[in-house]
């Protein structure tokens, strides 16, 4: 029986994933870690633990091995980018059990957005105009507020004059002003898989935005989203799943993030078909994948419940 390990299990990212497990492996064992026991983690697995902060490097680690040992883990699967940031730096090598991420590369640039933006540019693709919050304030309005670290859209503002922008960049001084793309009905979410004999498959969904969570995709195909997809993930030798997050604008297609882990549509993707999952499984288990294009047109969408106890 496999063991498997999935970080940040108060996250959907952590449950959509275990959702794909159950269904597919029922005969695995579930273990999963979280800040909090306040959320409903402990119904996807069969055994939660509650570790700290991976900004307590030092204590989350030690944890983490603990866990490992004690469970006796085959494989972790981390859904968190403050937690993939100090696994790296940590090196998974040093862990006994085998890690789904998608590599050094693509998280050491991924995880920071002012490095994807510089990255992307010198690889001579189009990107938006992106500048530390700490070297000044923008002469070009409107545009946006965000963390340099981390993703989703919490610290995330439209800003529309040099009075919010001086506001806004002292309150969170640790973010980037970028540019705002439009039209904001345009933004596609890309899945992209490289597997283990570099062939790489991508699902581009155009999507609405609930609260920050993509709440409907619609699956599209264009060439050229196709070949930027590409390009990135064979520059950043990529190894298996990451996001790449753009906009269709009337310049041209516009990236403005990766995310270096699996994404909020993970459960939504697998359900068109697209088993980014399941391929990661299979080849950390020694086996070859197939991967798989999923029909143009086809449309997903995000639905909510709820559990008592």
């Amino acid at each position: 029986m496999k063991k498997v390990l999935i970080t940040g299990m108060g996250g959907d990212i952590a449950q959509g994933i275990a959702t794909i497990l159950r269904e597919s492996y029922p005969d695995y064992y579930l273990v999963g870690t979280d800040l909090s026991e306040y959320n409903a983690a402990k119904f996807f697995v069969d055994s939660l633990y509650i570790v700290p902060s991976a900004d307590l490097t030092l204590d989350y680690i030690a944890d983490l091995k603990k866990i490992i040992e004690s469970e006796s883990i085959d494989i972790v699967i981390p859904t968190t980018e403050s937690e993939l940031r100090v696994l790296e730096l940590e090196t998974c090598d040093s862990f006994d059990a085998s890690f789904i991420t998608c590599g050094k590369k693509v998280i050491e640039i991924g995880i920071d957005k002012l490095k994807t933006i510089d990255y992307l540019a010198s690889l001579g693709l189009h990107v938006p105009w992106t500048q530390l919050a700490s070297t000044g304030i923008p002469n070009r309005f409107p545009c946006i507020l965000k963390d340099r670290f981390g993703s989703g859209s919490r610290n995330l503002f439209i800003v529309s004059c040099k009075d919010d922008a001086k506001y806004l960049s002292e309150k969170y001084s640790n973010s980037v002003f970028q540019e705002l793309l439009l039209p904001d009905d345009k933004e596609v979410t890309c899945a992209v898989y490289r597997d283990q004999n570099n062939n790489v498959a991508v699902l581009q969904l155009l999507r609405r935005l609930t609260g920050g969570f993509t709440s409907w995709a619609k699956v599209i195909n264009s060439s050229e989203i196709q070949k930027i997809c590409v390009t990135i993930a064979e520059a950043l030798s990529l190894k298996g799943s990451m996001n790449i997050q753009l906009r269709i604008t009337n310049e041209g297609v516009r990236i403005f993030e990766i995310n270096p882990r699996f994404s909020s549509t993970v459960l939504m993707r697998h359900r068109m078909g697209f088993s980014d999952v399941l391929w990661a499984i299979e080849e950390v288990n020694g086996k070859s994948v197939q991967l798989k294009d999923v029909e143009i047109g086809k449309i997903g969408a995000r639905f909510y419940n709820a559990i008592t106890y």
